[in-house]
């Protein structure tokens, strides 16, 4: 990606070191005029189970947020600063979209820590990875979470970064656009699971948007290089329900889906990203998926 002369974010939080490694796994939820179970678990809300699975008997997984830490008591943090200027686009893109929709985008802020963060969602664990939380409009990421994949998932790269956040913003923009307030106003909270239920619509038009905010960077300010697309396709893809089931329980169970499938992730981001409008995210209305 092309992003060295791109100017950086200041709605960036840096609490790394600020929490704690302790206490127990809780689940992650979110509070929109109630309670609303979003991002469960790691990887963008994958059962808990299988996540812990994959984890278990690594040796450097828990020393990775250590080692973040460490580098950003050292000086210049060159990653810092890639997702500083990833935020800086999404506010971009989404300022310049909302003003062409007549309305006001409310930028969240990105809050990077270490092992464990209190929100306004709730205690979370890095284990959890990557989320956000609508109550205090704030995404939640520890920088650990891209060596897991990149190293455990086989989807390294920049532009892999970059899309998990673009994908965390995308939630933000369902809750600026009032998306997420309707879809548990009609459901009593996304709790459900299953391969057509809301909570799979709310995370693939999450990966929509999150195309829509690539694809419009890149005619604005052509950040993206060779390689990128297909970066963030694999991304898209790794993170899939029947893909994580599969390497962590050996079987994949639709019934338990909460983020689509492979194939579903990765074809919503093209959409996405081949379309630059939102009007072709809309998941909830589609036939299928």
């Amino acid at each position: 990606m092309r992003l060295d002369d791109e100017r950086e974010s200041s709605n960036i939080d840096d609490e790394r070191g600020a929490g704690g490694s302790g206490g127990g796994r809780a689940p992650i939820r979110i509070g929109i005029g109630g309670l609303l179970l979003a991002l469960g678990a790691l990887y963008f809300g994958v059962d808990p189970k299988i996540v812990f699975s994959l984890l278990e008997g690594s040796a450097s997984g828990g020393n990775q947020s250590a080692v973040v830490q460490q580098q950003s008591a050292q000086g210049p943090d060159p990653q810092k600063q890639f997702i500083s200027r990833v935020l800086a686009s999404t506010e971009d893109v989404w300022t310049s979209y909302f003003q062409q929709l007549g309305r006001t985008y409310h930028e969240p802020r990105l809050v990077l820590f270490t092992g464990a963060v209190q929100s306004a969602c709730g205690y979370a664990q890095a284990s959890m990875g990557p989320f956000y939380c609508p109550a205090d409009q704030k995404v939640y990421l520890d920088l650990a979470f891209f060596q897991e994949l990149k190293n455990r998932l086989g989807a390294g790269g920049d532009f892999a970064q970059a899309y998990v956040v673009a994908h965390e913003i995308g939630h933000h923009v369902q809750n600026e656009l009032g998306i997420m307030e309707k879809v548990n106003g009609r459901n009593g909270g996304l709790t459900e699971r299953g391969a057509t239920s809301a909570s799979v619509r709310t995370e693939l038009q999450a990966d929509c948007f999150a195309g829509v905010w690539a694809k419009r960077a890149d005619d604005a300010r052509k950040i993206l290089q060779s390689g990128d697309i297909q970066e963030g396709l694999n991304a898209a893809a790794a993170v899939g329900d029947d893909r994580l089931e599969r390497a962590g329980q050996g079987y994949v169970v639709p019934d338990s889906f909460t983020h689509g499938t492979s194939a579903q992730r990765a074809n919503w981001f093209n959409r996405g990203l081949q379309s630059g409008d939102i009007r072709q995210c809309d998941t909830f209305s589609a036939p299928s998926l």
